[in-house]
């Protein structure tokens, strides 16, 4: 029921107290309860325990502890266990098979998962929708988009329906590229089919809506989950924890999580993890030291892969670039062994921190340990090398992506807008927006903003307002950087009346300037010679932005007097 595994372990010392020693069915009761939270290395404790009390595992312990192994991704640990099975004369079965499928697919070795299955056909073992289904869920989840979709096609044709876990896939992929139409309608042909939607379903939506930042979304949807009869659950408060940690409300996050401790709910590894990726996204990296802390030092819930990763995240997102090199240095040299996830990790820490020479060796390394990279690190390492105009290498990385079946993202086309805006194809830039669409997905502010930078940058005004009303046309609204970008282009032509009236209308529109605003403006004036001008803007600055304080003003006062 998902209950804390301490209090299980407290149950079982209890039994033992009263003189009722565990039996095989006990300990397979107790391997099943390590599946929910994923807790792999209990699960080969009690394994051993089992073994050690003079009871021989059944086919269902193997089972079950190839499930834990599955879900907990750990596909070594699991094809050592089938091997033992097979040695103790237990032959796998579909169960068996899939649970091992599992393991890999959701650790993004695709390729391994596919043999494993080639495996099973040839001993005579069918596929069955949950076989589908795990190799779908695979690929989703390292951005095979077109691949997941075959399998998909696959899995119909040969006469099989989709499950409540199926379709939960199709929400999740849906989502995940944006396409929130075709999203809702895989949710309303849930409901109206033979599956009925559960609480993973909901939980999906609500993490889609949070990876998107669509925190009205998010809230809607909760209400909505509730209305439908079911009760919020750990699993869903972690995940309201991540959604309104992604929609940048970090204090919405924390509320979630005291409501949980309220509704009785003690924290678990899952919601340690769910607290330090919100604080890793604020860049609260002192704070999930705090927590990481707590977790190494306590006896329930010791760091895992993840719990490293959010915390390489809170370092690099707090600038915090000596502490992260350090925690690095520990990951690649021990205790804590490299594993997939955290290679992974360090490639995008590395590539968002601009450490070119970090983020190659960690993706190098990645390689060499015969890993496959997902979309995610793909799109870091055109991230890193578009920021470095390393045009060659940055194409390197989108051919092979693309051979290998990864759909491109959002992410990666925005990279490639970045690169080609820094260098003197600018041109080039519009022309990946418009790919953008092709590919029916819809360019965001960023995507915006960076054409339009780029179009500026090169004294191109008429396509950067071309480009600024298709923008405020599709929706997706300007914001300050948008209008500063305008802002600082004119001021750098000495277009001061231009600027000045960029100002006028992004106050208009609700947008207040912020200090670089202002700086733009009374640098370039002092660029051009223009002090006494600079200071006349500087004190007329409160016929045009009523809400700027005395301190503001002064403050560009200090820096005209500097320069």
């Amino acid at each position: 029921m998902g209950v804390q595994w301490s209090v299980i372990l407290e149950l079982v010392d209890r039994m033992k107290g009263r003189g009722m020693h565990p039996d095989s069915y006990t300990y397979n009761t107790l391997i099943s309860c390590c599946r929910r939270s994923c807790l792999y290395e209990q699960a080969a404790n009690i394994f051993d325990e089992m073994k050690l009390a003079g009871f021989a595992p059944d086919k269902v312990t193997y089972n079950t502890l190839l499930d834990v192994y599955g879900k907990s991704r750990r596909p070594e640990e699991a094809m050592k266990l089938l091997k033992e099975m097979e040695r103790n004369g237990f032959s796998p079965s579909i169960v068996s098979y899939n649970a091992l499928i599992s393991a890999y697919a959701t650790y993004g070795l695709l390729d391994e998962a596919h043999e494993i299955t080639n495996q099973m056909v040839a001993r005579g073992i069918e596929p069955d929708v949950v076989t589908y289904t795990t190799l779908l869920s695979g690929y989703e989840r390292v951005g095979k988009d077109e691949s997941a979709m075959k399998m998909y096609e696959e899995m119909k044709s040969r006469g099989f329906k989709p499950n409540i876990c199926t379709y939960n896939v199709l929400i999740k992929m849906h989502g995940n590229r944006r396409n929130f139409a075709e999203m809702m309608r895989t949710f309303e042909q849930l409901k109206t089919g033979e599956c009925t939607a559960d609480i993973v379903t909901w939980n999906t939506l609500l993490a889609v809506f949070g990876q998107n930042g669509m925190a009205s979304e998010v809230a809607g949807t909760f209400k909505e989950m509730k209305r439908a009869g079911f009760i919020p659950e750990r699993d869903t408060f972690n995940t309201l924890i991540s959604a309104y940690s992604r929609c940048g409300s970090l204090d919405e996050a924390m509320a979630v999580y005291e409501r949980m401790l309220e509704a009785g709910f003690t924290p678990e590894l899952s919601t340690y993890n769910a607290v330090l990726a919100a604080l890793a996204r604020k860049g609260r990296w002192k704070d999930a030291e705090k927590i990481f802390s707590e977790m190494k030092d306590g006896n329930r819930c010791k760091p895992n892969e993840l719990s490293y990763s959010s915390l390489l995240h809170a370092y690099a997102n707090g600038k915090a670039i000596e502490q992260m090199c350090a925690l690095s240095k520990e990951i690649y040299s021990g205790p804590v062994e490299p594993h997939l996830l955290l290679l992974r990790a360090l490639v995008l820490v590395n590539s968002k921190s601009n450490l070119l020479v970090e983020t190659e060796r960690a993706f190098l390394e990645l390689r060499n340990r015969g890993y496959s990279p997902d979309r995610t690190t793909l799109n870091a390492m055109i991230s890193i090398y578009g920021k470095r105009k390393m045009i060659a290498k940055a194409n390197d990385i989108l051919y092979f992506m693309k051979e290998s079946g990864f759909t491109p993202t959002l992410a990666t086309y925005n990279s490639l807008i970045y690169m080609y805006s820094r260098l003197g194809t600018f041109e080039r830039s519009e022309e990946i927006l418009r790919e953008i669409q092709a590919k029916g997905l819809k360019p965001d502010r960023i995507s915006y903003n960076t054409v339009i930078a780029a179009y500026a940058r090169n004294d191109q005004m008429q396509d950067a307002s071309r480009i600024f009303s298709e923008m405020k046309n599709s929706g997706s609204h300007p914001d300050i950087i948008t209008y500063n970008i305008f802002i600082s282009s004119y001021a750098a032509r000495s277009m001061f009346a231009e600027a000045i009236n960029v100002i006028k209308c992004m106050i208009e529109q609700g947008r207040r300037p912020n200090q670089n605003t202002y700086n733009s403006i009374v640098d370039s004036y002092c660029k051009h010679g223009k002090r006494d001008e600079a200071t006349l803007f500087v004190h007329d600055l409160q016929k045009l932005d009523r809400r700027i304080s005395k301190e503001e003003r002064d403050s560009l006062l200090e820096r005209i007097r500097k320069q």
